[in-house]
C-alpha cells in the first residue's frame, strides 16, 4: 500500500465510528471471527481498544491484520484503522 492510498483510506476513515470494541479480555477468538466477518461487507473496519484492555494497540493491529489478511491503514492512540479489498463488495477505488 502506498503512502497515497493510505492517506486516501485515513481520510474516509475519519468520519467511520469503531464497530468494534475490544476490552479487558483483549483479542478473542470470537472478536477475530467478528472482524473477518465484517470484512465481508465492508472494506474499511474502525476498532475501538478500551481503556481496561493493558494491551499494546499496535500488537492488536498486527495481529488483527495477520489473522483476518487485511492491512493496517494506520493506529492512533486507541483507534485502529483496518483495509480489506472486497472481491464482491468493492467500493473504494484506491489512488494509484
Amino acid at each position: 500500500m502506498t503512502s497515497k492510498q493510505r492517506a486516501y483510506l485515513k481520510s474516509l476513515a475519519s468520519s467511520l465510528e469503531p464497530i468494534f470494541q475490544i476490552g479487558k479480555g483483549s483479542l478473542t477468538p470470537e472478536v477475530t471471527e467478528a472482524i473477518s466477518e465484517a470484512f465481508n461487507k465492508r472494506e474499511l473496519i474502525k476498532i475501538a481498544v478500551l481503556k481496561n484492555c493493558f494491551d499494546d494497540p499496535n500488537e492488536i493491529a498486527a495481529t488483527v491484520a495477520e489473522r483476518t489478511k487485511s492491512q493496517v491503514v494506520q493506529v492512533i492512540g486507541k483507534k485502529i484503522v483496518l483495509y480489506k479489498e472486497s472481491k464482491e463488495h468493492k467500493k473504494i477505488e484506491l489512488p494509484k
